[in-house]
């Protein structure tokens, strides 16, 4: 009997990528058809907005408990969240929530380690990009990391707000991603962390000029690892 994984999703999109995720490749694993159980809840976007926009983390690890409460209740032996910016609140949750957790960086991490990369390019949300949830765990795996330049970081930011969170996937702007993963690539990096559980919607292998780390499937993949082998 395969574990219940608890999803604790926030963007629409980006949950939406990491359900379908679990469900398809579970049948690698399980037969056809077949997936570990999966319970899924999310607070509106908007409140989490307000405490993110407010640099108020605290807010927004009380949103992640209350799903993390709701999930436990339901039946989830263990919890995934499939976004990035929200887990700076992690360690504001981590030790209080009802049932452990898998963390989306760590997952990374681990991939990039296991393919002998050495710098990272990350890309995500502004406050993704200038916080501490990814520069933690490449540390602990000897790995360096690189952001986009202000103006390029906050192009970004714009075009993950107000265009892939609500589900708009335009040429121009899988170009500009492509223009900047280019010139991190020039700055020395040898493969792009895609830190947005949306950005592998618009970056794919095939257009980005570095390897990718699709954040959004490795986290899905880990946890049907968890899943099915405990």
């Amino acid at each position: 009997m395969s574990q219940h994984i608890g999803i604790v999703a926030c963007s629409a999109e980006g949950a939406a990528l990491c359900y379908r995720t679990i469900c398809l490749e579970g049948a690698q694993l399980l037969g056809r058809h077949n997936h570990p159980p999966v319970s899924m809840h999310t607070n509106p976007l908007a409140e989490y907005m307000k405490f993110v926009d407010a640099n108020d983390w605290a807010g927004v690890a009380e949103l992640m408990m209350d799903s993390a409460e709701r999930l436990a209740r339901a039946g989830a032996d263990f919890l995934i969240c499939p976004d990035n910016t929200i887990h700076q609140a992690f360690d504001l949750v981590e030790h209080r929530a009802p049932r452990p957790w898998l963390h989306i960086a760590r997952e990374v991490a681990c991939e990039a380690k296991r393919n002998h990369f050495k710098r990272l390019a990350i890309l995500g949300t502004r406050p993704l990009m200038e916080g501490s949830v990814y520069p933690q765990p490449l540390q602990s795996a000897g790995i360096e990391h690189r952001v986009p330049n202000p103006a390029q970081l906050e192009k970004v930011n714009q075009i993950i707000f107000d265009e892939l969170v609500n589900a708009q996937f335009l040429p121009e702007s899988q170009a500009y991603f492509t223009e900047v993963i280019r010139s991190l690539k020039n700055e020395g990096c040898d493969a792009v962390v895609l830190g947005c559980t949306e950005i592998p919607l618009i970056v794919t292998p095939d257009s980005s000029p570095l390897p990718t780390l699709d954040s959004t499937r490795l986290l899905a993949r880990a946890a049907l690892r968890k899943a099915v082998n405990g």
